[in-house]
């Protein structure tokens, strides 16, 4: 049986946790992102100080194989519309943790047109409120298109690697039985649901 690819693209403050965590499944892990490891990340996202100044994907693949000996598949080219199904294609499932809104909307046209299940996470600006959810009930929030900052400092890491834990979880549950589970996070709990 042919393996399954996972896509994760975004490997910033939710996607670099959620890879770390994605570390056992059954699944090649493909990593996209275009940006490089700043001092400021290491406070909030999977990766530390000897990656700073490396694009991301790569000291995540790095620090992957170093610690589990995890080999990911990576591409440091940003996603745009005349390369998303050379990053795409092939995916059995996506998984967009971006904070980007024109990027996300390029993922969403791709995946529906092509029938790929998708799985989004996103966090807002204020790192009070997460949700992971699958592409038919996502609406892509135009305030994200700005790029605000949930990360800058560390000050809600344990927030975010929680949320991580649900996209994980959400992922691992599609790819083990097909079961696919949302969750939107507050400070005040966690909601679960199915689609």
């Amino acid at each position: 049986m042919k393996m399954k690819i996972v896509t994760i693209v975004g490997v910033g403050a939710l996607g670099s946790q959620a890879v770390m965590l994605l570390r056992n499944v059954a699944a090649t892990l493909k990593v996209i992102d275009f940006d490089r490891v700043e001092p400021k990340n290491v406070q909030s996202q999977f990766h530390g100080k000897p990656g700073v100044g490396k694009p991301k994907v790569l000291a995540l693949a790095g620090a992957m194989d170093m610690l589990f000996g995890v080999k990911l598949q990576t591409n440091s080219n940003k996603l745009v519309q005349n390369n998303v199904e050379q990053l795409l294609g092939g995916s059995d499932l996506v998984i967009d943790c971006l904070d980007n809104g024109e990027a996300r909307r390029l993922i969403q046209g791709y995946v529906r047109k092509n029938g790929i299940p998708c799985l989004h996470g996103a966090v807002d600006a204020n790192g009070t409120f997460g949700r992971i959810i699958w592409d038919e009930g996502f609406v892509i929030d135009d305030e994200d298109a700005v790029g605000a900052p949930t990360c800058e400092n560390g000050e809600h890491l344990p927030f975010l690697s929680i949320v991580s834990a649900h996209v994980a979880h959400a992922a691992k549950e599609f790819l083990a039985k097909g079961t696919r589970l949302g969750y939107q996070v507050s400070p005040g709990g966690t909601t679960r649901f199915r689609i």
